[in-house]
């Protein structure tokens, strides 16, 4: 275990010039006091490695020193050949090609008795996070925000909210993430960092001028610390239903516990369940209730009640039942 560990401190040190040994032990998931162990190790061992003090100190690799080291552990392998299995959002920014040739010189870089290894563990592991009957959604710019956020360009958005307002704003493109199988912008404003919806930006410009990314900016740490901000504001749209045990668990599937941080439950009479659910807006209320199918009503509040009257009517209208629908299709149980 302490092998591994240290070909992965002596790999980290390589691809960076200088890091603390803070950072290295976050990286490695150990304490500051067993990094300053194996960086003994490592120079007992041969590797040139020395630290220097101060604001702008760290630790580091003599320039120019490289090591030669091409061996990958089994679990490294299974990790390579998931990742040429499941190249996901990389095909929408055009990337999945040369994933697939960069990982084909990767193993064609492998010690002989590794190479067998990597079709071994391919032939034994595939992950497909694609998810079943949805369309991934459409984000026509991709490519353009990623070109720009790789070379620093400032870029012209024209964005579309939630509520359908459209707006066009000058911003810098940090980075573009993928969470699921959604595409978000990362972006520096005025304001700070914002985050974008990519199915939302239906304009892109590239801009003549070029930005200065904040020195301190870390994306993974950003997009962390968004994300908890982003579930601890919760649902903003209560509803009141009256449902069946059949309903709640087809809505509280539809609504995993990241999107419905509260899911109140109250009394239960004539068979059927009174709950309170926070949806994010009535429109998503509306579309994920009428996923449900049947087996609810709404309580409150009376606006979305008024609407799925209105849509349930306008359906009724629109299919008129015959004979052979009154057969096969039984009338619901009154409110």
């Amino acid at each position: 275990m302490r092998a591994d560990r240290l070909v992965s401190l002596m790999m980290l040190l390589q691809t960076r010039p200088k890091r603390t040994a803070g950072e290295l032990a976050r990286e490695l998931q150990v304490s500051e006091r067993t990094i300053h162990r194996d960086l003994d190790a490592l120079s007992a061992s041969g590797v040139p490695v020395y630290a220097t003090r101060g604001s702008a100190g760290g630790v580091a690799l003599l320039d120019g020193w490289k090591t030669q080291l091409t061996g990958l552990t089994r679990t490294e392998l299974q990790a390579l050949a998931a990742m040429s299995a499941t190249p996901g959002g990389l095909s929408d920014l055009g990337l999945s090609a040369p994933l697939s040739s960069g990982l084909v010189k990767l193993a064609a870089a492998l010690p002989v008795l590794q190479q067998p290894a990597m079709e071994y563990a391919r032939q034994r592991l595939h992950v497909d996070a694609s998810g079943w009957f949805k369309e991934r959604e459409s984000v026509p710019h991709l490519e353009v925000l990623r070109e720009a956020a790789w070379q620093n360009r400032k870029v012209s958005l024209t964005y579309r909210d939630f509520d359908g307002k459209q707006s066009r704003r000058a911003v810098d493109p940090y980075a573009l993430v993928l969470k699921a199988d959604r595409w978000y912008l990362v972006a520096g404003t005025e304001k700070g960092p914002r985050v974008y919806r990519g199915s939302r930006i239906e304009g892109v410009r590239q801009r003549g001028e070029s930005f200065e990314r904040p020195a301190r900016f870390d994306l993974p740490s950003f997009w962390r610390e968004w994300c908890a901000r982003f579930a601890e504001k919760g649902a903003r749209y209560e509803v009141t239903l009256r449902l069946t045990a059949d309903a709640e668990a087809t809505l509280r599937r539809i609504r995993p516990s990241t999107e419905a941080p509260r899911f109140d439950s109250g009394q239960v009479a004539d068979g059927r369940k009174t709950v309170v659910v926070d949806f994010e807006r009535e429109a998503i209320a509306l579309g994920q209730l009428c996923e449900v199918g049947g087996g609810f009503e709404v309580v409150e509040p009376a606006s979305l009640r008024t609407r799925m009257i209105a849509l349930a009517t306008g359906l009724l209208a629109a299919h008129p039942r015959s004979s052979t629908d009154a057969n096969a299709i039984p009338r619901p149980p009154p409110s």
